[in-house]
Formats: structure tokens, C-alpha cells, sequence
């Protein structure tokens, strides 16, 4: 990259900072999640209260409003990818969704109409599309995709925060200081949020200037596409224990290392939808799309605890919205904690072992959720034992998030190195996020009205054995398709 001769930005060194450049991209997600989640117990009261909707409408429109999100998100994020990947920088989109997150703030603050209360919500959706879209790409361009699993998982810990004290704080908040304590955090953390971003500057416009930094190894690594070393992932380094057990009587066979680059290299003319949205070469490998479906499921997962949990604790023990909002720490604690070793196991051992175990481990501790429900303890240890159950699928949730990610990335990759120049000069990524985020916002519109749905009709604990199949399914499909086929040799040098 040829240097720039005109004077650094001030700071560059830690605005540019790998660690300052990934702790901005985490308060962004953050801050989406919990803002989000501040609100969600104050609408009813702005509903009741300010806008003096009759009470037997309250509940459909506080449903309105939470799917005006999911679809303004769903909507979203793939044109907000796509205008990513074609913008020389990631921190104009970047600032850019804060300003609708923003807008839409200081509407739900003063709107006195459905119709401003719906715009912010949309906005609110919008701005989630594309912070989560230009976020994850931000992280992929910082650290490179060897690196990338532990990183995600590490954020995800962080961030899941956000979605358990948002609505736990807003309550609270509303309840002892009105709406004027609810908006004025909103506001210092949105302050906050827009500081980082204001400030941060990327890798790859760092590395223009050339006074007094000297080379980053990280862009170096992540840039130079010809170094195999620089870029191997964990599929790839599978595919070399099998080259190495090739023996000479073999040496006829087709190398494997081209059949893969044939795999993914383009060869015809695309049509007029791909030349507009190059990332839909990428679905022809179903490792892509079984990779994104992960992300699907696991944000249905996650939604079934934010939609259930409230509602089984008040019937189970009489709790007050707040008491079931505490609940959540037990699930989330052991998420937070081991959501960077997750990480770390997919760098270490690639994405089908995590993704198999995670999911697999899931299916016991589902079921185990409806002993609570069955009494088989009573009063104060009743409510310790549906603790404990959900710290346990805590150790799950941690486990699901890095694979999907790093094995969408990795084949992305694998096309991008294929076929330079093909997806344009910033690549694919943050077109691939929008089709990451527009599946998990998918799972979290669909989660709770299935949940719902199904606690009503046959109970709790019927409910999670459905979705403890759901995700013995998942972890079947991880074996067979994930990380790619299934090699028992592999899975056995794994375990010693």
C-alpha cells in the first residue's frame, strides 16, 4: 500500500489500536442490544400512559412495535452490506447507524403518536442492521480470520450484557425516576458510543501513513493473500492432515489443494442480481448456508429464554418483573465467562467440534428445564434448581455463537482468494454479515411467537423438549456438513 504523504491523524497509533478498534465495534453492539432492551418495559407505559391507548389494545401494539424492529433489521442488512463493501471506509456506515439509533431515541423519548413511536423502532431497526453488519466486518478486517473465532466469542460475551441488563435497568429506572432517568442513560451511552466511533480509525487507513508506525504485522497477515501460512483457517489446516497421509501410490490422484481452488472459483459470467450481490456466488457451497441457518438457531434459542423466562417465573414463583429479570444473570453469567473459551476451540480445533458439542449439550439441559415445573423441589431450592438449570444452558449459548461466524467467514474467504477482484477491493464481508444478521434477526422475530405458541398449548416443558429436538437436529447437520465432511481421523488426532 503506497504511503500518504499528507500529516497522520492525530493519536493514529491508539486510534488505531487493535484493542481500541475491537472494544468501539463491542460498545456499538452493545449499545444496540441495550437500548433496545431499555425500552422494551417502558412501551406499555408510554402506550397506557402518555398516548392513552385503551388497555385491551396495549398488548397488540407492543407487538407491533417489537416487529417493526425485527422487519426493519431483516430489511436491512443485506443493503447495508453491500453499500459497505463498496465505501472505501467502515466508519462512515458505522456513524452513520448510530444517527438513526440517535434519532430514533430522541423520538420514543418525545413521540405523543403511534406513528413516531413505529418510525423509531424501524429506525432503531435499521441502525441494528447495520452496526452488526459493519461491526463484525470491522472485527474480520482488525484481526484477520485466524483469530477471529475467540474475538467474536469474546465479544458475544460482552455484548450479551447489554441484552440481559437493558430491560432489568429500564424497569428499575422507570419505576423510580420516570422517563427522565431511562432516556438520560440512553443518552450518556449513546455519548459514549459516539465518541469511540467518532475516533477509532481502521487498519487499513492507518497503514496509508507511514511517520513513525512502522509496520502492523496484523494488516500485513491479514492482507497478504498470497502467503497461505498468513491466511490458513482451521478447514484449511484439515485439509492438510489429509495431504499428508498421502502416500506415493496416490501421487496420480488429483492434488486436493487445486480441487478445492477449483471449488470455488468462479467460472461463468454472473448474472445481473450476482454483478449486484457478488455474495450469492458464495451459496452454492452449503457449508455457507448451513453456517448461516447456525446463527438462525441460535438467536431462536435466545429469544425463547428472553420470551419464556419472565412468564415461567411468575407462574413457578409468584416472582415481580424485576425478580424474573434477575434470572437472567444465572443464564448469562456462564455465557460471559465462557463465551472467549468457545472462541478459542474454534480457532484451536475449527467450527464443527464446537458447534457439534454446543448444540449436542443443549439437547440434555433443555429437557432438564422442566423439573422446576414438575415440583420435584420446593419454595427457595425450587428456585435455585431452575438457577442452576439455566446456568447450565448458559455453558450451550456460549458454544453456538463463534462457529457460525468464523465458518461463514472462512468459506467467504476461500471465494475471495479464488477469485481476486471479484467481489471488489473491500471483499465480501460485509455483505456476508448483512445475510448473518438478517438470519438472526429472522430467529429472534421467530423464537418467541413459536415459543409462545407452544408453551400455550402444550406447557414448559413440552415446549423446550420441541426445541431440544431443533437442536439435536442442528448439531447433526454440524456434523455432516460443517467445517466439512466428517473424518473420524480427524475428530480421534482432536481428542489426544
Amino acid at each position: 500500500m503506497a504511503p500518504d504523504n499528507s500529516s497522520p491523524p492525530w493519536a493514529l497509533r491508539w486510534r488505531s489500536n487493535t484493542l481500541f478498534i475491537l472494544v468501539t465495534v463491542a460498545v456499538g453492539l452493545f449499545t444496540d442490544l441495550f437500548l433496545y432492551g431499555l425500552v422494551v418495559p417502558v412501551l406499555p407505559f408510554m402506550l397506557r400512559n402518555r398516548l392513552s391507548m385503551p388497555e385491551d389494545e396495549i398488548q397488540s401494539y407492543v407487538s407491533n412495535l417489537l416487529a417493526a424492529y425485527a422487519g426493519a433489521s431483516v430489511v436491512s442488512s443485506v443493503p447495508a452490506g453491500c453499500i459497505a463493501d463498496r465505501m472505501s471506509s467502515r466508519r462512515t456506515p458505522f456513524l452513520s447507524g448510530l444517527a438513526a439509533l440517535l434519532a430514533a431515541t430522541i423520538m420514543l423519548a418525545l413521540g405523543k403518536s403511534i406513528a413516531v413511536l413505529v418510525v423509531a423502532r424501524v429506525l432503531q431497526g435499521i441502525s441494528a442492521a447495520v452496526v452488526w453488519t459493519i461491526g463484525l466486518a470491522m472485527v474480520l478486517d482488525t484481526v484477520g480470520p485466524q483469530n477471529l473465532g475467540k474475538v467474536v466469542g469474546s465479544i458475544f460475551s460482552f455484548v450479551s450484557v447489554g441484552a440481559l441488563m437493558g430491560p432489568v435497568i429500564g424497569g428499575v429506572l422507570y419505576e423510580k425516576t420516570g422517563y427522565s432517568g431511562v432516556f438520560g442513560v440512553a443518552a450518556g451511552v449513546l455519548g459514549l458510543d459516539f465518541l469511540m466511533r467518532l475516533l477509532v480509525v481502521e487498519k487499513k487507513i492507518a497503514a496509508k501513513y507511514n511517520v513513525g508506525l512502522g509496520p502492523d504485522p496484523q494488516i500485513e497477515e491479514h492482507d497478504a493473500h498470497g502467503d497461505h501460512e498468513a491466511t490458513q483457517d482451521p478447514a484449511q489446516i484439515e485439509d492438510a492432515s489429509d495431504r499428508e497421509e498421502i502416500t506415493e501410490r496416490d501421487s496420480l490422484l488429483p492434488n486436493k489443494k487445486r480441487a478445492d481452488d477449483d471449488t470455488y472459483k468462479v467460472r461463468q459470467e454472473p448474472n445481473r442480481i450476482v454483478r449486484a450481490f457478488p455474495i450469492l456466488i458464495c451459496f452454492r457451497n452449503p457449508r455457507l448456508l448451513v453456517g448461516l441457518s447456525l446463527a438462525f438457531v441460535q438467536a431462536c434459542l435466545l429469544a425463547v429464554f428472553d420470551a419464556t423466562i419472565p412468564t415461567e417465573a411468575q407462574s413457578l414463583f409468584n416472582f415481580t418483573s424485576l425478580q424474573a429479570g434477575l434470572l437472567f444473570i444465572a443464564l448469562d453469567v456462564t455465557y460471559l465467562i465462557l463465551g472467549p473459551i468457545a472462541g478459542y476451540a474454534v480457532d484451536r480445533y475449527g467450527t464443527k467440534i464446537p458447534a457439534v458439542v454446543g448444540f449436542g449439550y443443549l439437547v440434555p439441559t433443555l429437557i432438564l428445564l422442566r423439573l422446576p415445573s414438575d415440583s420435584i423441589l420446593s419454595g427457595t431450592n425450587n428456585v435455585i434448581l431452575y438457577c442452576a438449570l439455566l446456568a447450565l444452558n448458559g455453558v450451550g449459548l456460549a458454544f453456538i455463537g463463534p462457529p457460525s461466524v468464523v465458518e461463514s467467514s472462512n468459506i467467504v474467504e476461500k471465494f475471495n482468494q479464488a477469485n481476486p477482484g471479484f467481489f471488489g477491493v473491500n471483499g465480501p464481508y460485509a455483505q456476508l454479515y448483512g445475510f448473518n444478521s438478517l438470519f438472526f434477526c429472522v430467529g429472534l422475530t421467530i423464537g418467541p411467537i413459536l415459543a409462545g405458541a407452544l408453551r400455550n398449548s402444550m406447557g414448559y416443558g413440552n415446549m423446550n423438549l420441541i426445541f431440544a429436538i431443533i437442536s439435536a437436529v442442528t448439531a447433526i447437520l454440524s456434523f455432516i456438513v460443517i467445517g466439512g465432511k466428517p473424518s473420524w481421523n480427524r475428530i480421534c488426532k482432536v481428542s489426544t
